[in-house]
């Protein structure tokens, strides 16, 4: 009973790295960048859903639905100002633009309201049911059945509409998409749109799951999602949700065996044997690379 309850546990905090991992593996895939700002981008979501409920009185939904919104715009800025300039540069001068926005955004977020943490407020009722005898929280079953609705909505984006046909042709050769016709930046912009409007509902969701959030929150989280990425087979869509999912599974039957303090070591463990054994990911194909 414990171990089936456990694992809901484990599959809810999954499908929050999954949300976050998505946006790390779109914008690999389009344009070979690790956006290590993503995880902030993820916390400002967190903080904009917040202040939409204590401030504004709005329920869950539309401030999820703000948060994402804000958050596709914020995404977008990040690409056109830092990234845009880069897109002929070298990967790690890219890299380093990245945890220098990264950290641009946690200390501008300390430097505008505090470094203070706040309490998320309750938007859902206590009530859990029985399920195999274990007692699952309503919660938990709606964090993830909304996770579970925007991971539905990206692949339908991404398979059967015309951005995400022009998202799949720029990842596989840019030059040819661009000779195609497809407009290359508006494609990758919107691809930062996607990814971010994810991380900004994961950050609803987290804050509403673990109550508590701070402008640093974003850090443990994001490298976090970056190992379910990589786990899954980085640029790969379902790889990134597997990864996710099965990272967060890990990290509770880690806890509930009464290894709870090292629960964050498991997601670098993993990480570590994964890019011993199979670098490439769950999903990954080795490819060769000309010279």
């Amino acid at each position: 009973m414990e171990w089936v309850q456990q694992l809901i546990n484990g599959i809810s905090l999954g499908s929050i790295y999954a949300l976050i991992a998505l946006g790390y593996t779109m914008v690999y895939g389009i344009i070979k960048l690790i956006n290590f700002a993503h995880g902030d981008v993820f916390m400002v979501g967190s903080f904009i859903g917040f202040y939409s409920i204590t401030v504004f009185n709005l329920g869950f939904f539309p401030a999820l639905i703000i948060s994402m919104a804000a958050c596709a715009l914020f995404g977008v800025i990040i690409e056109r100002i830092a990234y845009k300039r880069l897109r002929n540069a070298t990967r790690i001068a890219a890299l380093i633009t990245a945890i220098g926005v990264s950290l641009l955004i946690e200390y501008g977020v300390i430097y505008i309201r505090g470094a203070q943490p706040e309490a998320y407020p309750d938007v859902f009722s206590n009530r859990s049911f029985a399920f195999l005898g274990a007692q699952i929280s309503i919660q938990s079953i709606l964090i993830l059945s909304v996770s579970v609705v925007l991971m539905i909505l990206l692949q339908f984006i991404v398979h059967k509409t015309k951005t995400g046909k022009a998202m799949r042709a720029v990842s596989h050769d840019t030059e040819a998409a661009k000779l195609m016709g497809i407009n290359v930046d508006n494609t990758i912009s919107a691809t930062f749109a996607i990814g971010s409007a994810l991380a900004g509902a994961a950050g609803v969701i987290f804050g509403v799951y673990y109550t508590k959030i701070d402008p640093l929150m974003g850090v443990i989280p994001g490298v976090k999602a970056f190992v379910a990425a990589v786990l899954g087979g980085i640029g790969i869509i379902p790889g990134a949700m597997v990864g996710g999912l099965v990272l967060g599974v890990v990290e509770t039957v880690v806890s509930a065996l009464g290894f709870s303090l090292w629960r964050d070591a498991a997601a670098f463990v993993i990480l570590i044997l994964i890019l011993i054994f199979r670098p490439s990911g769950i999903f990954g194909k080795n490819t060769r690379e000309k010279v």
